[in-house]
């Protein structure tokens, strides 16, 4: 059983890694679900994750967090993940409610007081993460590893950088410069689990709840990315972080260094991933390159039947 924190941005690869996460087919242990802004508004965000939450039955605190990078303006992709964050399904306004206080400060006591080391999961901005950092430094030595999604030795906000780092780069390099153990999807593994039509059509044959929600968000997510980017499907991006966790065979990596640009005009956000070891700095990142696709598939297939055992 890993105690995980998953700290998102809900959107809908955000729902699908907590479903994965929830699943009767992984061991995590969910201390909390923390929000920050990113793929839409902070509260937006904190909603849409309350709604996740209140769909599978879980009983953890959700707790929001910060409402914009640390350094500039907050940037949003409604474009991407329309203008509630999580657009296509229809689920009810939550009962479930947030829990008093701030992100920052409910990962800090968490990480404090788990007798066991805690990993952190953040699949939006770094915002939350680097404040934690910030604030209360002694954290890192019962933190077991952050696993993350974003960056890639290519970007899609920018030419260079991908949208979680380039949002706050400033947090982003706080957390790569932190010494903890990292663990980091980039578009360079998640272009590679594309949710292409046959995929949605594999999800809309399992018959529960959970799996024609999960339809529902891939489709919405498919023509998204159609029509902004010309991909045949949505890339479920921040599922390969509770993926991995739950089945860390499944992927390849490199342990190399990774360096966040934050100055360049055209570079700022770039997760500059120094794949030959040109720079000599000590490798500080478990870059993930490769997934073993019709596993993943199937094994998310698994994950979603899970749901509708009794």
């Amino acid at each position: 059983m890993r105690n995980v924190i998953l700290d998102c941005d809900p959107g809908h690869d955000d729902a699908v890694s907590i479903i994965i996460a929830a699943s009767k087919k992984s061991d995590l242990n969910i201390l909390g679900i923390t929000t920050v802004a990113g793929n839409v508004s902070v509260d937006k965000n904190t909603i849409n994750a309350l709604k996740v939450a209140e769909l599978l039955k879980l009983q953890v605190p959700v707790v929001e967090g910060s409402s914009r990078p640390l350094v500039k303006q907050s940037e949003i992709a409604p474009e991407i993940h329309g203008d509630t964050g999580m657009d296509g399904p229809e689920l009810p306004e939550p009962t479930k409610v947030v829990e008093e206080g701030h992100a920052v400060d409910f990962i800090i006591e968490q990480v404090k007081k788990s007798k066991e080391k805690v990993t952190l999961v953040p699949t939006g901005p770094l915002t939350n993460v680097a404040l934690a950092l910030i604030k209360a430094p002694e954290i890192k030595e019962n933190i077991d590893e952050i696993v993350l999604m974003g960056g890639g030795t290519f970007g899609n906000w920018t030419p260079a950088a991908e949208f979680n780092i380039y949002v706050d780069a400033e947090a982003a390099r706080v957390v790569f410069e932190s010494g903890i153990p990292l663990t980091m999807f980039g578009l360079d593994v998640t272009h590679q689990v594309i949710a292409t039509p046959d995929i949605v059509e594999r999800v809309g044959k399992i018959d529960n709840d959970i799996a024609q929600f999960v339809k529902e968000l891939l489709i919405f997510f498919g023509q998204a990315y159609k029509d902004h980017f010309g991909f045949n499907g949505g890339p479920i991006h921040d599922a390969c972080t509770t993926m991995y966790l739950m089945k860390p065979e499944l992927f390849e990596f490199q342990h190399l260094n990774v360096s966040i640009e934050t100055k360049g005009e055209f570079s700022y956000g770039m997760t500059v991933v120094d794949k030959l070891n040109t720079t000599g700095l000590k490798a500080n990142t478990n870059f993930a390159w490769n997934v073993d696709q019709e596993a993943f598939w199937q094994v998310f297939e698994d994950v979603l039947e899970s749901f509708g055992e009794e």
